[in-house]
C-alpha cells in the first residue's frame, strides 16, 4: 500500500470516528462533575477482560438476561462486546439480539453481569440498568427463578444462569428461559 493511500485511510477512518462521535478515551470530554457515564470500550481491557481477535476456547459459557420495562421486553442489542472501530472481541459478548450472553474466554475467571454491563457500556445498579430507571425503591433482580438483594453487579455469570431485571409497576412474574438448544 502506498503512502498516500496509507494517509487516505487513515484520514478517512478518522474523519469516520468523529463523525460517529467516537474517540480515544484521552480524547474522550470529561463528563460533567458528579455525572458519571459511562460509554462502550473501544478495545481497551475492562476488568481485565481484554478484547482479542479470536475468542477464547478455555472457558465457553452461555447465560441469558431479560431486561423488562413496565412489562415490554428492552432490547439486548447484537455484537455487545465488538467495538465498531477494532477488529476484536472481548470474552464477555452477545452475538445476536436474544439475550443469550456468551463467555468464551482464555483463561478461567469468575465473570460477573457488572463485567458485562461495563462493556456493553450501560449503567447497573440496584436503581438503574441499562435505560430502566426504578421510579419507586429498586428494581427487581431475579436470578434462575429467585429473588436477588444483593449488588447486582456481583451477580456471577455461571454457566445457564437465567438472569431477569425488571422495572414497574407491574412486575409480572420473571419468565424462565429455558431454549438452550446446544448451547
Amino acid at each position: 500500500m502506498s503512502s498516500g493511500v496509507l494517509v487516505a485511510a487513515v484520514t478517512g477512518s478518522l474523519a469516520l470516528a468523529a463523525t460517529l462521535g467516537l474517540s480515544t478515551p484521552s480524547e474522550r470530554p470529561a463528563p460533567p462533575q458528579g455525572v458519571q457515564q459511562p460509554s462502550a470500550p473501544i478495545g481497551d481491557p475492562v476488568a481485565g477482560i481484554s478484547c482479542d481477535a479470536m475468542e477464547g476456547t478455555r472457558v465457553h459459557t452461555h447465560q441469558h438476561l431479560t431486561l423488562l420495562d413496565h412489562g415490554n421486553a428492552v432490547l439486548i442489542p447484537p455484537n455487545v462486546g465488538r467495538p465498531l472501530m477494532r477488529p476484536c472481541l472481548y470474552w464477555v459478548h452477545t452475538h445476536t439480539p436474544d439475550g443469550i450472553i456468551h463467555i468464551e474466554s482464555p483463561t478461567t475467571r469468575t465473570f460477573t453481569l457488572g463485567d458485562f454491563f461495563d462493556i456493553w457500556g450501560k449503567p447497573l445498579s440496584r436503581t438503574k440498568a441499562a435505560s430502566m430507571r426504578s421510579e419507586k425503591g429498586a428494581l427487581k433482580f431475579w436470578v434462575n427463578g429467585a429473588p436477588y438483594t444483593g449488588d447486582p453487579r456481583k451477580i456471577q455469570l455461571t454457566v445457564h444462569a437465567d438472569v431477569v431485571i425488571e422495572s414497574g409497576p407491574p412486575f409480572p412474574k420473571p419468565p424462565k428461559f429455558t431454549n438452550w438448544g446446544s448451547l
